[in-house]
């Protein structure tokens, strides 16, 4: 064999593992995920790269549901800093109305929701939803196993769509640590 051959079939295997190397990084990420809306419209995930992103599961009929307030009011405040929420309803733990329509109206009724709701899903168990799967396992996520321990709990991504942190769903949305993470 030439050495101009052997060089060229070098340099594709260089190209064909990062390529792969590529393809890895982004399933370690949440860009890899669509999800829809709470009207039902395509969002994909990848739309948000750049931005730091905070994700959470809400319910609507729940003693943690005033958080809606603080979370509103964090999006405002930083909504034009590369930071976006984005809420997940669940009835995981029997706490969500009966569907989206229902959970937009309250929402937008109570708590002037803008930031971007997602579709009623599954947060635990059995049929839970893929994006989950992701924040809670490690393997996936390559940081960390989680539970979700109940409704609003927060899952906060970096600029490079991989878990930075889980924090409790009884942690306030407006606490230092968060607000730390979101301006360093």
């Amino acid at each position: 064999m030439k050495v101009s051959k052997l060089i060229f079939l070098f340099l594709i295997g260089i190209m064909i593992g990062k390529a792969q190397t590529k393809k890895q990084m982004n399933d370690q990420t949440i860009y890899q995920f669509e999800v829809e809306d709470i009207t039902g419209k395509a969002f994909p995930l990848s739309n948000l790269q750049g931005k730091k992103v905070m994700i959470v599961n809400t319910a609507s009929k729940c003693g943690l549901t005033p958080q809606y307030k603080s979370l509103e009011a964090l999006y405002q405040k930083y909504k034009d800093k590369d930071f976006v929420i984005i809420g997940f309803p669940s009835n995981s733990f029997e706490q969500e109305l009966n569907n989206e329509a229902q959970v937009a109206q309250f929402c937008q009724a109570n708590y002037g929701v803008t930031f971007p709701m997602m579709e009623i899903i599954t947060v635990k168990g059995e049929k839970m939803h893929p994006l989950y799967q992701f924040l809670t396992q490690k393997k996936m996520n390559m940081v960390t196993d989680s539970q979700v321990q109940w409704n609003f709990q927060k899952y906060l991504i970096g600029k490079n769509g991989m878990l930075e942190k889980v924090i409790s769903p009884k942690t306030l949305p407006d606490t230092p640590e968060i607000i730390e993470w979101i301006e360093k």
